[in-house]
């Protein structure tokens, strides 16, 4: 399984769920009383259930990264009710057969050598519903002032994409796995998460911008990068990429950048047969 630090699921999955929650209109959270968030990372998804189920309701979230559960449970500090948080492999979860009545992941199964595993443990655990969400990374869009940003996104995930070990952009293909562990009744809805950048210029975006110019951004999936593209392949990309960096810095201290990703996710339902 492919693991992710605390600071990059933040710049990642920073506003996701402000204005898209109606994509979860299939996983009736008003009827949930006891709800699983698998590879709940810092906890997002997790916060983001908790709002909308029951009072009396019930929500946990289960991770294999033990630092993720740590900054997950500081964001919850000085909460009335916080969240409990635990460790476990999303395909040995540590629960016994429907101790849950909605099994929940995000952005999880893209990351998982073997998606279909998880969704069956998922289904053993519960009772009734499971969900995932998870995005289609071949069909990302970018939109940019800087006329090389979109360009060299481009090429950059495309290289991603082929050097990859797991299917990064499963999105609606999901319903697959469902089927094959079982579940029922399965239906999608697509969610179109917008990152936007615009002045005035948050830190982030100022910080986001830093890290092109650095080279760091790239630098994140260099593992995946470097396993299509030669070592010289590489540097060329991370010199141009830097070069895009400085453009992007110069055109946010005259107040000109403007920057729109679209990532596109898809909201996977399904229902657990009798048994």
């Amino acid at each position: 399984m492919r693991r992710f630090s605390a600071d990059y699921l933040e710049r990642t999955r920073e506003g996701m769920w402000a204005d898209g929650r109606a994509a979860l209109a299939d996983l009736d959270l008003a009827d949930r009383r006891r709800i699983l968030d698998v590879g709940c990372g810092t906890g997002e998804l997790t916060r983001v259930l908790a709002a909308e189920v029951p009072v009396d309701a019930t929500v946990m979230g289960v991770d294999a990264d033990t630092d993720l559960l740590d900054a997950a449970r500081e964001l919850d500090e000085g909460e009335p009710d916080p969240i409990p948080y635990l460790a476990g492999d999303a395909t040995r979860l540590p629960f016994p057969d429907d101790a849950f009545d909605l099994v929940v992941c995000q952005a999880l199964l893209i990351n998982l050598p073997e998606p279909c595993a998880a969704v069956r443990e998922f289904a053993r655990v519960s009772s009734e519903l499971v969900a995932a969400v998870e995005p289609n990374n071949a069909e990302v869009g970018v939109a940019s002032t800087v006329d090389a940003e979109e360009r060299l996104e481009q090429e950059a995930r495309e290289a991603y994409l082929a050097g990859v070990d797991t299917d990064v952009a499963l999105g609606d293909r999901v319903r697959r796995q469902f089927a094959a562990a079982g579940l029922e009744d399965v239906s999608v809805r697509r969610y179109h998460h917008e990152k936007r950048v615009e002045p005035p210029y948050s830190s982030a975006a100022m910080e986001a911008a830093a890290r092109k110019a650095s080279g760091a951004g790239l630098a994140d999936h260099r593992r995946e990068l470097e396993a299509w593209l030669s070592a010289e392949e590489y540097a060329d990309l991370r010199r141009r990429w830097r070069a895009m960096g400085r453009d992007v810095v110069d055109e946010m201290q005259t107040g000109e950048y403007e920057r729109v990703e679209v990532v596109p996710f898809d909201v996977t339902v399904g229902r657990v047969p009798e048994r």
